[in-house]
């Protein structure tokens, strides 16, 4: 039994004689020191929640070798005291650039964007940079080091934060002495982000849903090719292969971001840790519902200098909402389970991190949370709980040691420890000489009050006769220094003091008259020193304003439900064959209607007063380009047929509120027309407060976008010498046909694969072609953007010639020319109402089109194309009756039946009839007026939209809007840091918007 304890002890304490030490030492004798290091009657945080009173903390060699109360203090101990100190692990920080260099933005812009890839023996597309490896293009940053270290960090993850695949990232100790240790990880995380690489000009991706797609292709290739399917090396999928295994690392930086990041995850069995931005808060809900573990930065938003009531008008509520909110992210993540750790990344200075973290806890962040985020979650993330994020037995010797309770205002780290080196933060054997004293030097009397920081003291001096004397204070190892003005303005003269510090009652030392006779001077303390205390800073926190949802003007304090209403007495527009019924009865029930007739009654509805009013379906904008995030076109290639809308529906968009406002429950959001075979829409209904993927239609047709004329063939790109083919109109027509062609050979080789039962190397997954030949088969539909009428006679025989339909004209501002050979293919318009002249190819434009093809038997909608527009689509509708002579009733169906036809959504809404979705309006007039206003928006039977409570919603907006500015000047009078206001301009999209810089966060 002892030679067993003996063995213990030896393994244990005894030191490794026999590891070699290979890295050289030319800069002076090797000194390398084995003993122990005892930290004594300490309070000691091995982790969050385990803790030792008065402990006893034994390290030796950069390890943890035990913690407790009777730790047994080996012979060879140095042993430090630490009586009323604390212990806790060093922090560590998995998200940094840290000895990075920033990478070179390749010179030019879009004059000088490149469309196909320069690289050989890597990915087609230059933004995955999946074979970068961190550790290949790190160097240690000291001075970086120091700033982490004073902060209280210990490790660091590392990486290059460039491009959408960003490679491998490394884990550093922050170990300013022993370069040979400092590398704990070569290669522990993978790294993505939506944001291209600066290093390349490669035109694809250019927006937010390309980048999407981008991913997905990536993963498709990933899996083909390790399943040796490819007949080439690919250097980046290889890395990516490698990686695998590697913790996933998705720089979302945004809530909704996290969402769409989370979408590709599913799809794919990945599983990414989320860096967010710090607005997780106002979507927690569907947060929580990814099941993802985040990364969270504490880069709190400056108050805004809102003194200038003309600048303070400009802000956005939801910017000082934004402020006001934003330091309750962590306890808001905290109350819902959800898993994060905490990062430096985005502040602009490292020092700011802790003023950050007390700010979040005085709003309600649990301490004990706080530090599980910087120790032991961020270890657990990286899988080296066993090394880092606690003072187990065995683990790095990463510790703080701090003054008190580490997140307490007052507390002062005083020494960083890692990997056994010590890092001196703040000396923590100062003497606190702060206080009261009377001061004689010489025969000369004077009042001495010394105050500020422990470790910076300020010195003010008066003399006898109450004159101030100008003074600078140092103390350095018990020595103090002062260095004292005369009195005399028109003298540069001065007396200087210094002494060792033996006790603080008493102070003494020589002084240096400014005539250089050395003096004795002698200070006895007449009054403890007293921190003065910001009465300002000591008012309670802001009032938090309450989230809605969305979290800006017009948001709902809740989300809607469904309501049993009854409409009586109402001027109803069925768009069926009963026409336009008056003083009709309309009752709404689970979200359908349920009756429509004469006095209905129903106990359990809620009575609408109708009489007089009119009640129409929803309006149906069949072309829009609202509430799309980072990108309308996907222009960097000339087909992009990957790509889909639905990955960036922005939920938040208040165009949204404006759309209900006018009465539009419905739209389809569409790609843009930079080239010719453009991007997969959404149809979406209107739902104010719900995410993206409540809004999109269920079960939804598919949809996509083409585009022939000017934009496609980069007519109107500017002076930036456009490359891309195709260059002309005919050039259109060949990528039409060679793109469907391969579309067939592609359906062709998967079914003779399939065929073999799966025999032979597989065929590779594009989903461009996939796109494309589910036009091919008809489960796929067409909005053509288009213009000239050769052009869509074109389209037509392409069509033809490959057997599918074109199914919507949209814009078609010359289809009264063709309408005829349009009604023979099968082709449906949705086009102005009466634009014309905006540019060369739409000069034969005229505002008969829409009932010229009406007229001819086509089934015709007007559509929006434009934010402001799509607001007052009843007045578009109603042009037809003037141009055209149309019925009232038939205009009406322009923007409501017909469009529904189109979306192949008729049988759903588009009409009111018993069994449809209960999308509705009510109007106070005639919809078809100029004066009539939508009173009342319902989506499945949910009031989005009720111009009374509009009304009450801008009086509360204007309420917190003048509370939130009350608070913001408050902040700026305790002296707080300030920004100066700025409106944030909202970039509207049309068919030709491109993203000039691309999603730079």
């Amino acid at each position: 039994m002892k030679k067993i304890v003996t063995l213990i002890f030896l393994l244990i304490f005894i030191p490794k004689i026999n590891a070699q030490e290979y890295f050289p030492t030319n800069e002076g004798v090797r000194n390398k020191n084995n003993n122990y290091t005892a930290f004594t009657n300490a309070k000691i945080f091995v982790t969050p929640t385990q803790i030792i009173e008065k402990g006893t903390l034994l390290i030796q060699n950069g390890k943890v070798i035990a913690t407790g109360t009777s730790v047994n203090i080996p012979k060879n101990t140095i042993t430090v005291n630490l009586e009323g100190k604390s212990i806790y692990p060093s922090f560590i920080d998995m998200y940094t650039s840290f000895g990075m260099e920033k990478p070179k933005k390749t010179e030019g812009n879009r004059q000088s964007q490149s469309y196909d890839t320069k690289r050989e023996g890597y990915y087609w597309n230059e933004h995955i940079r999946s074979e970068v490896n961190a550790y290949d293009n790190f160097k240690y940053d000291q001075p970086k080091a120091e700033e982490l270290l004073k902060a209280g960090f210990g490790v660091v993850g590392t990486h290059l934060q460039d491009g959408i695949a960003r490679g491998s990232g490394s884990l550093i100790a922050l170990n300013n002495d022993d370069q040979s240790n400092r590398l704990l990880a070569a290669k522990i995380s993978n790294h993505f982000g939506f944001t291209r690489s600066v290093t390349s000009n490669q035109a694809y991706p250019s927006s937010l849903m390309g980048m999407m797609a981008l991913l997905r292709q990536v993963n498709y290739d990933l899996k083909w090719y390790k399943n040796g399917n490819a007949d080439t090396k690919d250097l980046s999928l290889t890395a990516l292969a490698e990686n695998e295994k590697l913790i996933q690392i998705f720089a979302t930086e945004d809530k909704l971001n996290s969402l769409r990041a989370s979408k590709i995850a599913k799809e794919f069995g990945l599983n990414y840790i989320m860096k967010g931005i710090g607005n997780e808060f106002e979507r927690v809900e569907e947060i929580k519902k990814t099941n993802a573990q985040f990364i969270i930065p504490i880069n709190f938003p400056e108050a805004y200098d809102v003194s200038d009531p003309n600048q303070a008008n400009q802000m956005e509520l939801k910017d000082l909402r934004f402020w006001n909110q934003a330091p309750t992210n962590l306890k808001v993540l905290t109350d819902n389970g959800i898993v994060f750790a905490l990062t430096t990344d985005k502040l602009k200075k490292t020092e700011d991190f802790r003023t950050n973290l007390l700010k979040a806890i005085k709003y309600g962040f649990d301490k004990t949370k706080a530090l599980e985020a910087l120790t032991t979650v961020p270890a657990s993330l990286l899988g080296k709980s066993n090394e880092i994020g606690s003072l187990k037995t065995g683990n790095y010797a990463n510790f703080i040691i701090t003054s008190g309770e580490i997140f307490n205002d007052e507390t002062k780290i005083y020494e960083n420890w890692v990997q056994g080196s010590k890092y001196v933060v703040n000396n923590i054997n100062v003497i606190d000489i702060r206080g009261e004293y009377d001061l004689a030097i010489a025969d000369k009397n004077y009042k001495w009050k010394i105050t500020g920081d422990i470790n910076s003291p300020k010195s003010e001096i008066n003399s006898a006769d109450s004159k101030k004397l100008s003074s600078k204070l140092s103390i350095s190892n018990n020595w103090i220094s002062n260095v004292i003005k005369s009195t005399d303005s028109t003298l540069t003269t001065f007396t200087r003091l210094i002494g060792y510090v033996e006790d603080v009652q008493s102070l003494s030392g020589k002084a240096i008259l400014f005539d250089g006779n050395e003096v004795k001077w002698s200070a006895s303390k007449t009054a403890p020193f007293v921190k003065q205390v910001d009465s300002l800073k000591l008012q309670k926190n802001n009032v938090i304003m309450p989230i809605t949802f969305p979290n800006e003007a017009y948001g709902n304090l809740k989300k809607l439900t469904a309501a049993t209403l009854l409409f009586k007495n109402a001027t109803v527009w069925t768009n069926e064959k009963e026409g336009i019924l008056e003083e009709t009865d309309v009752l709404v029930k689970n979200g359908k209607i349920a009756s429509i007739g004469k006095n209905i009654s129903d106990a359990s509805a809620t009575i609408v007063d109708a009489k007089g009013k009119h009640l129409t379906s929803g309006i149906i904008d069949e072309h829009s380009h609202i509430a799309i995030s980072n990108g309308v076109n996907e222009g960097g290639h000339n087909s992009s047929a990957e790509v889909s809308i639905q990955d960036v529906v922005d939920s938040e968009d208040v165009n949204i509120y404006r759309e209900l406002a006018g009465g539009v429950t419905t739209s389809q959001l569409l790609h843009g027309s930079a080239n010719p075979i453009g991007g997969q829409s959404a149809i979406v209904k209107w739902k104010w407060g719900q995410d993206a993927d409540e809004m999109l239609y269920k079960n939804q047709p598919k949809f996509i976008k083409f585009a022939l004329g000017e934009n496609v063939k980069q007519s109107n790109w500017g002076n930036i010498n456009p490359t891309r083919f195709p260059q002309t109109r005919m050039g259109v027509e060949q990528v039409f046909t060679d793109y469907f062609q391969r579309a067939k050979e592609y359906e062709l080789t998967w079914k003779n694969y399939n065929s073999k039962k799966g025999k032979g190397n597989a065929p590779r997954v594009d989903l461009e072609l996939q796109t494309l030949v589910e036009i091919l088969n008809e489960e796929r539909f067409i909005s053509c953007h288009s213009y000239v009428q050769s052009e869509i006679l074109m389209l037509m025989n392409v069509a033809d010639k490959f057997n599918f339909r074109v199914n919507t004209f949209t814009h078609i501002l010359e289809g009264y020319k063709v309408a005829d050979k349009m009604k023979e293919h099968g082709a449906g318009a949705s086009t102005f109402s009466d634009w014309w002249a905006y540019k060369f190819e739409v000069n034969d434009a005229i505002p008969y089109n829409g009932p010229i093809m009406h007229n001819a038997g086509l089934v015709v909608a007007y559509n929006s194309d434009d934010a402001e527009m799509s607001r007052r689509l009843n007045q578009e509708a109603a042009k037809a009756v003037k141009y055209g002579d149309i019925s009232e009733e038939d205009a009406w169906k322009f923007v409501t039946l017909n469009p529904a036809k189109l979306l192949h959504i008729d049988d759903k809404v588009g009409s009111i009839k018993v069994g449809k979705d209960a999308d509705l309006v009510l109007w106070n007039n005639n919809p078809l007026s100029i004066y009539a206003k939508a009173e009342k928006t319902l989506i499945e039977g949910i009031v989005y939209y009720d111009v009374q409570k509009d009304e009450q919603k801008r009086v509360a907006i204007a309420k917190e809007k003048n509370e939130l500015i009350g608070q913001l000047l408050q902040e700026k009078n305790k002296g707080a840091n300030t920004q100066e206001p700025k409106r944030k301009e909202k970039k509207e999209y049309h068919c030709d918007s491109l993203e000039l810089e691309l999603i730079e966060y």
